[in-house]
């Protein structure tokens, strides 16, 4: 069911025929080229029977994509960007460099907060918060169920009935599932990763790892961005640090500054609702309202924490799921990925990308609640989107534009068995 790969933008392109006077146009629409003809005036084809006309149809969102490919235990994650792009790109700065006095480097790379980008770490830290409380709400009201034996999650009133369980004794289930209530962590996956007091300090070693807290790494992120939560201290320095070394360094002396004074959050800091006092929405109209709140915070946490990322270092294993935030991974010789003996246990770090920080978890997108299940036969026919989304979605909430390809809610389903094999 996936798309043709073609370029982002198709060519519409006419030519005249004098005999004819008749062209056909061929646009681009979701992999599929459609060739319609056009019809001509005498007058047209007489001026413009050398030229051509170019129109450019431009298509964000196609109709059908697939979700991204999920990676094997034994398989590397691909670099962001690729190693051959990074060097000619290092090749490149430095050759603009060359001959040029060096200058001091920016925050936060010297050490410093970027102020522009503060007031964005504090909303992705209450969306963060938002998107919890609300997620609990809309689970008394909207069926979450999750495997017992593996981690995949289904929305719906009952289990989906694919045969796609590979968690412990699948083969004597025959691939089935058993079914079970889902909580908060089912549908956000809890991403952890070691807070640090200096962003810049040393490399947390092997042995410091239990000494050293972990919180949840979007968490980090808003901390080293400039959030304050008096819990999980950090230094913040108010003058650059002075370089003696490629990975060496020293803070500027700050004793000529007056003593800080201690400043109230730049924002009102939201905190989660204990499970106790969870109200669930008591009518369609409230249920409507949570669930439109809950993808709005949805998509204010992503697209924030993707601003940060992109200043703020945030590493991940190529191997195992783990995170940290900050200009270089630990020393800590935790990973157990595939053939981890081999690198003593050590991670190969390389830059994450914002579904390592947040990941989003797919699950298959029921078109009518109230209508029958889900058919196995027609399971190349159903789309998938991320929890959050298909949940606020079964509540009333209109879908984003990004998530509509993936959902495949342009694309028609078959009543039946018979009818999909007539599908060409």
């Amino acid at each position: 069911m996936g798309s043709a790969s073609l370029p982002p933008h198709s060519t519409v392109q006419c030519l005249a025929d004098r005999n004819l006077r008749t062209s056909f146009r061929s646009i681009s629409f979701s992999g599929n080229f459609v060739r319609l003809p056009i019809e001509l005036n005498s007058k047209y084809v007489s001026r413009k029977k050398h030229q051509s006309r170019t129109l450019t149809i431009r298509n964000d969102y196609p109709q059908n994509a697939d979700y991204p490919r999920t990676y094997s235990k034994k398989e590397k994650k691909p670099f962001p960007v690729p190693i051959v792009e990074l060097r000619r790109a290092a090749r490149e700065r430095a050759k603009n460099r060359k001959g040029q006095p060096k200058g001091s480097a920016p925050p936060p790379k010297n050490g410093l907060l970027i102020r522009s980008l503060i007031p964005v770490a504090y909303d992705v830290f209450n969306a963060r918060i938002t998107l919890i409380n609300n997620l609990k709400k809309l689970l008394k009201v909207v069926p979450v169920h999750a495997c017992g034996w593996c981690n995949e999650i289904h929305v719906g009133p009952t289990g989906h009935p694919f045969k796609s369980c590979k968690g412990q004794h699948a083969s004597l289930r025959k691939g089935h599932h058993e079914w079970t209530n889902a909580a908060v962590e089912d549908i956000l996956v809890p991403v952890e990763a070691y807070h640090l007091i200096d962003r810049l300090g040393n490399r947390i070693t092997h042995e410091e790892r239990f000494s050293i807290p972990r919180i949840p790494a979007i968490i980090e992120l808003c901390i080293q961005g400039g959030v304050e939560i008096p819990e999980f201290p950090t230094k913040r320095r108010r003058k650059p640090i002075i370089r003696i070394g490629k990975s060496e360094f020293i803070d500027a002396d700050e004793s000529e500054l007056p003593d800080p004074i201690p400043e109230p959050p730049l924002k009102p800091l939201l905190t989660e609702i204990p499970d106790s006092e969870i109200v669930p929405p008591l009518n369609e109209e409230e249920r409507l309202t949570v669930a439109e709140e809950t993808l709005e915070a949805w998509g204010k946490m992503r697209r924030g924490a993707k601003k940060l990322m992109r200043m703020y270092y945030v590493r991940v294993c190529g191997y195992c799921p783990e995170v940290h935030v900050g200009p270089r991974g630990h020393k800590a010789q935790n990973c157990g990925a595939h053939k981890h003996q081999q690198r003593n246990g050590q991670h190969g770090w390389q830059s994450a990308v914002l579904d390592d920080l947040i990941p989003p978890r797919y699950v298959w997108h029921v078109p009518d609640v109230t209508g029958p299940p889900l058919s196995r036969e027609l399971r190349d026919f159903y789309g998938k989107a991320p929890a959050v989304v298909e949940m606020c979605a079964q509540a009333g909430a209109i879908v984003p534009e990004e998530y509509r390809p993936t959902m495949r809610l342009d694309v028609g389903i078959p009543s039946d068995v018979r009818e999909a094999e007539m599908v060409i």
